[in-house]
């Protein structure tokens, strides 16, 4: 495969699969060659999409297993929702049966709803012998790779191995009805977005050059709460927003959440992360963050120090938009402006990785295994919340366990999840 490009498909045509659009632009092996969404206008509109860009003569498909047939498709992204996630999978599984060829796989974060749901993605996967990938794009942010390798060569190489490490993401809320359903999502804030901050500050904790996975997780506490979107006047706001079938007044999902995972290292030293998520901060827009502690130094992460701002007075008047930072909740005084967003947050690197892993290059930093066990450490942590209180990790069980905000029997308070 070295010596060709790789034709991607897309399955999924909402907000993250046009962030990879814009980030392929960055890549140069690859062309994205077609699109499915369950939306065929979508799936026209977002191929059209690819073809200005010049990423690839994308065409939209009718179905998943028509474009995984084309010969030109060799591999697939998968960044459709949660609840599609199995029924997705095993679409391509099915075309591969019938003869279709397929190089690899990748898929967006979290791989799925719950732990039983993503250890059968794994196993659909690795039944039809195809290369996966696990989407995870902070951890390729280059502000985080250039810091983490400079640390590490450094710091810890001459005082010793960090011992703490912190991510956060916090922004007003995400784009999409789906998003807000515990049912459909697999939980709230914690199951959208604690993903990218728990690979992340294990990522940041672990030697480079060493296995993903070469940190134990062995305790895990979590909290969550709707601080803000279950109040009545905000409920109102999001249903009128997203539509009736996001009453937070009577099936909310947690808008924060905390989590502190105690991991072991390869030679049994005990260290830490913690990582918040927030689907309540209120500032310019989405706010990515993280640090890294040791002996002798540290390291220091947030994609608002962008190093560009603009000021506009209550004298400019515009529409609503997201042109300065993704998430964007002011339209005037002075804001952070984000150039390139794709490739500032990973994107770009990520999707170039995954490009080369899967023509041969060079080997998956992250598979289907990393997204399995971020998967059961969210679902240890919503455990960890509901009976308030630390759990060895993996808790017994963990592999059948479904959230009460994924159940919708969650109501908000702690004593309320059965």
């Amino acid at each position: 495969m070295s010596g060709r490009r790789l034709g991607i498909g897309i399955i999924g045509s909402g907000f993250n699969a046009r962030f990879h659009l814009q980030a392929f632009v960055g890549v140069r092996d690859a062309d994205v060659r077609g699109v499915w969404s369950p939306n065929p206008a979508h799936a026209a509109e977002t191929a059209a999409l690819a073809r200005s860009l010049d990423v690839g003569l994308a065409r939209p498909f009718s179905t998943i297993g028509e474009m995984v047939s084309d010969p030109d498709i060799d591999a697939v992204w998968l960044c459709g929702p949660n609840h599609a996630r199995i029924e997705n999978v095993e679409e391509v599984v099915h075309a591969l049966a019938r003869g279709a060829a397929l190089r690899g796989i990748a898929c967006e974060k979290p791989l799925a709803r719950n732990a039983a749901e993503a250890r059968r993605v794994a196993e659909l996967v690795k039944g039809a012998e195809l290369m996966h990938g696990y989407l995870e794009n902070q951890v390729f942010a280059p502000q985080v790779e250039h810091g983490r390798a400079l640390l590490w060569a450094r710091g810890a190489a001459t005082t010793g191995r960090p011992y703490l490490a912190r991510a956060a993401e916090e922004h007003s809320g995400p784009h999409a009805p789906w998003f807000w359903q515990g049912r459909l999502q697999g939980g709230g804030v914690l199951n959208d977005m604690m993903c990218h901050s728990a690979a992340l500050v294990r990522h940041l904790l672990t030697a480079p050059g060493a296995p993903s996975r070469s940190l134990r997780p062995v305790k895990v506490t979590a909290h969550i709460a709707s601080l803000k979107w279950s109040q009545p006047a905000y409920a109102r706001r999001l249903a009128e927003k997203m539509g009736a079938e996001v009453d937070y007044t009577r099936a909310p999902a947690e808008d924060f959440a905390s989590l502190t995972v105690e991991f072991e290292t390869p030679e049994g030293m005990r260290v830490l992360g913690e990582a918040s998520t927030s689907w309540s901060y209120v500032g310019p827009g989405l706010r990515l963050s993280a640090e890294l502690l040791g002996p002798e130094y540290s390291m220091s992460w947030n994609t608002l120090d962008s190093g560009l701002k603009l000021f506009f007075s209550r004298e400019v008047r515009g529409s609503a938009g997201e042109d300065l930072v993704e998430k964007q909740n002011a339209e005037t005084g002075q804001m952070p402006v984000v150039a390139g967003e794709a490739a500032a947050y990973g994107y770009e690197a990520e999707d170039r990785h995954f490009a080369r892993a899967f023509l041969g290059l060079e080997p998956p930093r992250l598979t289907f295994d990393d997204g399995v066990e971020i998967v059961e450490l969210l679902m240890a942590a919503y455990q960890s919340a509901e009976e308030e209180r630390t759990l060895a990790f993996p808790p017994p069980g963990i592999e059948a366990f479904v959230p009460a905000v994924g159940r919708g029997e969650w109501r908000g308070q702690p004593d309320a999840a059965s």
